[in-house]
């Protein structure tokens, strides 16, 4: 497949450099001639050992051995157990502070090893390398690492930024297209939060191709880049990439405890997200009703729907009360004004939460 993103310009950040394509493998030659590492260990899950490993390697040739780690896949496996794993290996492959971690994987892969990194021997370095389209616009840029911790998404975790990001979107060849959707939603909030030219753009897109998808992956990353380096630890304008994540990861954490219903993706979880604080929005912020339209109805037309009943809906405005996100006891909301402009820490009454499932029901 011919890919235009050869072109791609690098993004800086204050702190490392994301490369795009056929640049980024040549960033990281050049980088690990210059650092002569003791050794280098790529971290995978059984996914991309088998599907993106060979790609990466064609890409790239190691002039020094190399090790590979593999944890299992899955968002059920992103635990400090798991972790407890990779240190060991790393420990009995002698891996010492000028040993480089090179995360090969999606949002589980780039967190989990991000934080693996940042805390063995008190911090190595470390490259990601995402491979799915969520990790590629949201999870492998920014610093944030992280474990869940029982059923809490992201409990443990440091803020630690990689050397480098690598971004090649002929990983996305190997992706299932509820994993590619899964990604999407997040380019969608992007645009919701910072951009309305953007989100117009996306949500007119007849079908996605991953031609289209070069050089939007390239927007997303500008927009999130754009808004961390504002606020690297999360202190104000960085929650705003929070919006859709409050209910969201609820409706996510929910769904992986509960045998009898779906799981959903990340993606999917936060497009429901995104609906629900939307209405609150309207209620709140002064949102329009016809932008709140269409966010229900892009969203609905992407994503696959869920049925909530009163026990669901308690239970998922229970699990909120452990996000991360809140203080001093008050689940805060980022809400939107109008698509393009947000309002942070907005505190809502659970009788408006109750009255947006409604609304996404209706």
């Amino acid at each position: 497949m011919l890919y235009l993103a050869h072109k791609m310009k690098s993004i800086q950040t204050p702190s490392y450099a994301i490369h795009f394509n056929a640049l980024a493998y040549a960033s990281l030659v050049a980088y690990l001639k210059e650092n002569n590492f003791s050794k280098i260990i790529i971290l995978v899950d059984e996914n991309t050992h088998e599907h993106c490993l060979p790609h990466f390697l064609s890409q790239i040739q190691f002039e020094t051995s190399f090790e590979i780690i593999e944890i299992p896949q899955g968002e059920v496996h992103k635990t400090i157990a798991t972790c407890m794993e990779v240190w060991r290996s790393l420990s009995d492959l002698s891996a010492d502070r000028k040993s480089l971690l090179i995360n090969l994987g999606g949002g589980v892969v780039t967190d989990l090893g991000g934080f693996v990194a940042s805390t063995f021997k008190r911090g190595i370095k470390f490259v990601n390398v995402p491979t799915s389209l969520l990790a590629m616009v949201d999870a492998s840029v920014g610093g944030k690492t992280g474990v869940d911790l029982d059923l809490s998404k992201n409990q443990i975790g440091t803020i630690t930024f990689a050397d480098m990001v690598l971004i090649d979107p002929e990983f996305l060849d190997t992706l299932p297209k509820n994993e590619l959707r899964s990604g999407f939603a997040e380019m969608l909030k992007h645009g919701l939060i910072r951009d309305q030219s953007y989100w117009s753009k996306l949500r007119n897109l007849g079908a996605l191709t991953l031609n289209d998808l070069d050089g939007l992956i390239h927007h997303s990353v500008a927009i999130k880049n754009e808004v961390v380096t504002e606020d690297p630890t999360e202190m104000g304008i960085r929650k705003i990439l929070n919006f859709g994540h409050t209910l969201g990861h609820a409706i996510e954490t929910y769904c992986l405890d509960h045998d009898h219903v779906s799981t959903l993706l990340h993606g999917e979880a936060i497009a429901i997200g995104m609906i629900l604080e939307g209405y609150l929005s309207s209620k709140l912020c002064g949102l329009s009703q016809e932008e709140l339209k269409q966010i229900k109805t892009t969203f609905y037309a992407m994503y696959p729907s869920v049925v909530f009943n009163k026990q669901s809906i308690k239970e998922i405005i229970g699990l909120m009360q452990s996000d991360k996100k809140n203080s001093h006891g008050r689940v805060n909301f980022v809400l939107l004004n109008s698509i393009g402009q947000c309002q942070m820490d907005v505190a809502v009454d659970e009788a408006l939460i109750l009255e947006a499932f409604e609304y996404y029901s209706a």
